[in-house]
Order: C-alpha cells, then structure tokens, then sequence
C-alpha cells in the first residue's frame, strides 16, 4: 500500500487530527497506467455564486489574468438546479443527480416530513474523483471546503480534510482568508495530487447585499478580496516550485440574481387551495427553484401532477415547471420543478421564508465563469474555446489529467483538455 493510502488526515484549523501526518512530501509518481499529463498537480477553485461578468480586469485582475493565460471556456453553465451542492457533486462525479442522489441544496425527506439540507455524507450516493483517485491511483487527494454543508456531503473522501474554521454565524461559512490558509498550508505539508477548493464569501455576501443588483458594495468588496486570495496562492505555487506541476481548473457553482423585496412567489397557499392537493404538497425551497412533492395516493399522482403544473404556471414571477426526469434529477426532486423568472425569488411557506435578496438556482444564474490555466508545460494557454461546458464536466478533465479510467458506467459529462497535451 503506498504511503498516501495509509495516511488518512483531517485538518481542524491549524492542527493535524485523526490520523499520523504524511512524512514529507510525497513521491510524485509520473504518467499513470491510464494516461494523463506527466508529473501533474491538479487543483480545482470554485468561487462560490461568481457571475461570468465578474471575471474582468478592473474587479478581479488575477482570476481574469489567468484565465487570459489559460484555456477559457466562455459558454459555460452550472447543472440545474443551480445551487451549491449539486453543482459541487457534478464537479466530483462527473454524473448527474440521478446518479449522485443530490439535486438541489434542499431536499424533502419523507422520513422525517420536513425539509432539509442535503449535508451527510450518505447523501451521497456515487463515487468521486477525491476518493478514486486516492484508492486507484494511490495519490494525495485533499478537500478543503469552506461551507460546512459541503463539508459534510463530502465528508472524508479525499486524503486530507479540513474541517472550515473558524464558521461565521449565520453564514456557516470560514472566509477566503482562512481557507486559502488552509489550502497553502495542506500544499505545503502533504503535495495533494489533486485538491478540491471551495471559497464561499463571494456567495454568502451576494445572498445579503442589500445594495441591489446594479450598485453591489459589499460584493465587489468580496470578489477584489476573493481575487486576492487566489494570487496569495499561486504566489505560494511559484514561490514553492510547485507552479511548473500546476493546473487550475477555475470555476464557479452557479451565478447569482437579486430580487426587490416585493418580487416574491408563494406556492404552498395556491396548491393547497386546490380540492385534490390541499394538505398533500411539501415544497422544498431552493431561492430560485421549488421543488414540488406530492404526498397522497399514487393513484392520484399524474392528475396531481397536471393539476401542480396548471396552478404554478398561473402563479406571476414564474418562468417555468418540469417534471425533474427533464433535468435527470432523479425520485429525491419530487414531482414538479418550478423556476422562478429573473428578479424574482421563491418564499415557501410564507413570505418570511425567505428574506434574502440574492438567489440562484433559476435558468438566468446558470452561466458561470469557466477556465483552465497553470504552469505545467502540458497546458498550452492563451486561447478560448466556445464549446459549451458544465460543472459535470470538471471530474471527466481532472480524470484525464491524472489517467484516471471512467467510473462504473461511464461519465454523464466530459474532459476538456483543448490545449492540453493529455497522453503525448
């Protein structure tokens, strides 16, 4: 067994926890059995919620310098529904939510008849490549995650975990200071073949900017710090050597919209108006998109469907709803998606429900911005490729990179090497 398999590390802030610390940096192996690019350290970012017209020169100068010298898919989108942890899972399996279990942030369990997050490890239900990649290849994988959700729906799959710290209340979330702290310091100790970052105060802060849509204050004060932690770590990449071995794959989960505070959809109290539906729907609400169950008899389940259908699709500030097979969200989405219209926001079930007035998960915030780049000789910059991409396509390039096979049925998305020389 090699020594990145028997080593398993959890990092809780500034210590080294449950499990023996890896004993210098490890041997990096060169191309494996599968293929890849030789001696090769892959590092995905995402910059939770980052619109695609955020990446420019006068707000985020190094995530635009980057992507100017990288591989820059400009038509890139997030996979409905357009939240945080679905969008993560695509980014590590490569599959959609049928397959992965998680559609949307919040799900309704009818274990417990209640709402809730899908944030435990056994919600997951597939492989990763965190996990893959350290027991079939036998490289360092780490996670270093700053929402402590996603924390928890990937739990210790990777080599290497850190456990976000300090949470800011409210938020639960650490901030992009103390996790790029994190990612340096995990680098510098165990040489992660491949790392899987999440920095969430560009999302946390656009939810609560009550500055609106147009002016945005405390989110352009987010993003030029944000943008400033990812330089502080390719600093720490040139400075250490490690920049020469290095592809980033940059991107972002989902985008973000606002909504005036008067822009509010409610769907409990007109489905329940309806003979057939009252007291039979549970709503899961996910900002942009309400995911619809229907509780009573199977029997009833397709006329309830049309019925669900008929009503939401009356309702003002909505755009659209689907069956979730439309979206291969699988059983756990409910009967009927519906996706609110731009500058609008769902509230279920009050108007209380949901006070925040930036959201996502509707069609106008699944464009991200989406971009390979690094020093490794491999990776043939300065060009953008107009291919449509995705979120599920991230795990299908790390894999390539690494020669990591396809998993048990295949990839649902695809590598993006364009400009990689993957297998030469």
């Amino acid at each position: 067994m090699s020594l990145e398999l028997s080593r398993r590390n959890v990092l809780i802030g500034g210590s080294v926890l449950a499990g023996t610390a890896l004993l210098g940096a490890p041997a990096h192996a060169g191309v494996p059995t599968g293929g890849g690019l030789p001696d090769v350290d892959v590092y995905v970012v995402v910059v939770d919620g980052m619109r695609p017209d955020e990446l420019r020169a006068d707000l985020t100068p190094m995530l635009t310098g980057l992507a100017a010298g990288g591989v820059h898919y400009p038509n890139a989108s997030a996979i409905n529904i357009a939240e945080t942890l679905p969008n993560h899972t695509a980014m590590m399996t490569g599959v959609y939510p049928v397959r992965s279990g998680v559609p949307a942030n919040s799900v309704y369990d009818p274990a417990i008849d209640k709402k809730r997050d899908l944030d435990q490890a056994s919600d997951l239900r597939t492989s990763t490549v965190l996990d893959r990649v350290r027991t079939e290849l036998g490289l360092t994988t780490a996670s270093v995650l700053s929402k402590q959700y996603l924390h928890g729906l990937f739990g210790d799959r990777a080599s290497v975990v850190w456990d976000p710290q300090p949470l800011l209340p409210g938020t639960e979330h650490a901030p992009d200071n103390f996790t790029i702290d994190a990612l340096i310091r995990i680098v510098g100790e165990n040489s992660p073949r491949l790392s899987f970052t999440n920095l969430g105060d560009v999302d946390r802060v656009g939810h609560l900017d009550l500055s609106g849509p147009s002016i945005r204050i405390a989110r352009t004060a987010a993003l030029q710090n944000t943008d400033n932690q990812v330089r502080r770590f390719v600093d720490f990449l040139h400075s250490t050597g490690r920049w020469n071995r290095s592809v980033l794959i940059v991107l972002a989960d989902h985008s973000m919209d606002w909504s005036e505070p008067t822009r509010l959809i409610g769907l409990d109290r007109p489905l329940n108006a309806d003979p057939l539906l009252a007291g039979k729907i549970r709503i899961a609400q996910n900002g942009g998109a309400d995911l619809i169950y229907f509780v009573g008899p199977d029997q009833e389940r397709a006329e309830a469907v049309r019925r669900i259908q008929e009503i939401v699709s009356a309702v003002d500030g909505v755009e659209s709803s689907h069956l979730p097979a439309e979206f291969n969200l699988g059983d756990n989405a409910g009967d009927v998606v519906a996706f609110c219209a731009q500058g609008w926001r769902f509230s279920d079930p009050t108007p209380l429900s949901n006070p925040i007035p930036g959201n996502h998960g509707h069609s106008v915030t699944l464009p991200i911005p989406f971009f390979l780049s690094g020093g490794h000789p491999g990776l043939d910059g300065g060009r953008r490729v107009d291919t449509s991409v995705c979120t599920i396509d991230v795990a299908p390039t790390v894999a390539a990179l690494l020669g990591l096979p396809a998993p048990t049925g295949g990839w649902d998305g695809a590598a993006r090497t364009a400009g990689v020389a993957v297998g030469v």
